[in-house]
């Protein structure tokens, strides 16, 4: 009977953290920014290449572990020059620094979600907390999908990014604080 109620305890406690992957359904995921442009309107653009794993122990993903990667030379801001330029040392410096990386966690506060953990740009990492919407799970033929909206805004200086011109009145040409919007599809990995 010690042995069953161990093994019991055994089998109780793996479960509990069971570990499962997802991985990014890269068809139906977008990473996107605006910046501000000479204090009047905002310039989108996007990341093209990238990459994410998921690591959930809880159906709700609370806790889960979430590293990111994008390659900064797919940005495409539908403009050659202006992606040049984004991708020059003024700006990410895509030859010396190739990729922009995130690593943390995705929280639940209350009801709330949040990714929590290190941004990485150029050679400097920053701590950062962005509101996540989740929008829940589905099963389909081809197995489980999960989908998330996260958005959250980023001062471009503290990272390094540092072309300042500035307009006639004063303001910058590309403003500081650059909008991250990003809508998420994950698949879970078929294999474990």
């Amino acid at each position: 009977m010690k042995h069953f109620a161990t093994l019991l305890l055994v089998i109780l406690f793996n479960s509990a953290i069971a570990q499962t992957k997802w991985t990014l359904d890269k068809a139906h995921t977008q990473v996107k920014f605006a910046a501000p442009h000479m204090m009047i309107s905002e310039v989108e653009g996007e990341f093209r290449d990238f990459d994410a794993t998921v690591v959930s122990t809880r159906e709700d993903f609370d806790g889960s572990e979430i590293e990111f990667i994008a390659q900064v030379a797919s940005i495409n801001t539908d403009n050659e020059r202006r992606d040049n330029h984004l991708k020059s040392d003024d700006f990410f410096n895509a030859e010396m620094y190739p990729e922009l990386k995130f690593k943390g966690n995705l929280a639940k506060e209350g009801e709330e979600y949040f990714l929590i953990g290190d941004l990485t740009m150029r050679d400097m990492t920053k701590a950062v907390k962005f509101p996540v919407k989740y929008n829940g799970q589905i099963n389909t033929n081809r197995g489980k999908k999960a989908g998330f909206k996260i958005t959250g805004a980023v001062n471009r200086f503290d990272y390094g990014l540092k072309f300042d011109s500035t307009i006639e009145t004063g303001g910058l040409v590309v403003g500081e604080d650059i909008v991250i919007t990003a809508n998420i599809e994950l698949n879970e990995a078929t294999e474990q």
